[in-house]
């Protein structure tokens, strides 16, 4: 199913979306290039391992990975954050039928975005940056306050979680889309964060997990999908993932062991014929 705006899928299926290519222009980047299809450079960069991504090869033909595994949840409902997989899912509560998804930038090493159940308590518009003493320590240039404004790094939409020092907002540096680049924030794309906002409502569930393995069977194939985000053994993950969803059965080992050395972040078809 192809992109619509910013990424609107049918919501029937377990993976949603289906992976594209696109042709290099001149002068074009991989962080140009992500933000045009509404991914992170986490997504294109670990798709395309090899590329340059400052200055990727004329007519280069790069991988699309707009293709996802959801997010294993008991309900999908309101917002699912997955967090080394850098992306955001929105269930509208009026559409159950669809599901939107954004990538994200989350919270740096040692100030992690915080897992677990949560809800939107406020939706500000425009909203002032009130700098945490902790971040003012390490930056103490900073004033208490930084006004709206295009050097804001809140962005022009915010909305605040339960947690109430979490928020998800939007970004004046949309490079740092799909790294860990925030004190435990959630930044969108600036376009992407007021397609959102407008569609959130207050009270609305927020769900953060860290899920870096996902696994889901389409038709008769299963697939999987791993993200690098920490020290992990994803064998071990993966295989008591597959063990858990009773698909280990099913599964071709040396396509398996090929993904787990190539960590493509993308949905792999591992079924054994």
């Amino acid at each position: 199913m192809p992109v619509i705006g910013s990424g609107i899928y049918s919501n029937t299926d377990s993976i949603i979306g289906n992976e594209q290519e696109y042709r290099v222009k001149e002068n074009e980047s991989l962080w140009e290039i992500a933000r045009r299809f509404d991914i992170g450079i986490n997504e294109i960069t670990d798709a395309n391992q090899g590329v340059d991504p400052v200055i990727p090869e004329t007519g280069y033909i790069v991988r699309i990975p707009t293709k996802w595994i959801l997010p294993d949840v008991p309900v999908h409902s309101g917002i699912v954050i997955n967090v080394p997989e850098f992306r955001l899912y929105f269930f509208p509560i009026n559409n159950p039928g669809m599901v939107m998804t954004f990538p994200i930038g989350v919270g740096d090493q040692g100030k992690d975005t915080p897992l677990g159940t949560y809800k939107v308590i406020e939706k500000i518009v425009s909203p002032a940056w009130y700098v945490p003493e902790s971040i003012r320590k390490e930056k103490p240039d900073l004033p208490r306050v930084v006004p709206p404004g295009p050097d804001n790094p809140m962005g022009s939409h915010a909305l605040r979680l339960s947690l109430r020092t979490v928020l998800i907002h939007g970004t004046d540096k949309p490079w740092g889309i799909g790294t860990r680049s925030s004190h435990g924030c959630m930044r969108l794309y600036p376009e992407d964060i007021v397609q959102l906002f407008r569609l959130v409502r207050k009270g609305t569930r927020v769900t953060i997990v860290n899920q870096p393995v996902k696994a889901a069977i389409q038709g008769e194939k299963v697939y999987v999908e791993m993200h690098r985000y920490e020290d992990a053994d994803y064998m071990n993950k993966v295989i008591q993932l597959l063990i858990d969803k009773d698909l280990l059965e099913r599964v071709d080992f040396i396509k398996l062991n090929r993904e787990l050395k190539a960590m493509s972040g993308m949905p792999v078809d591992i079924t054994r014929h």
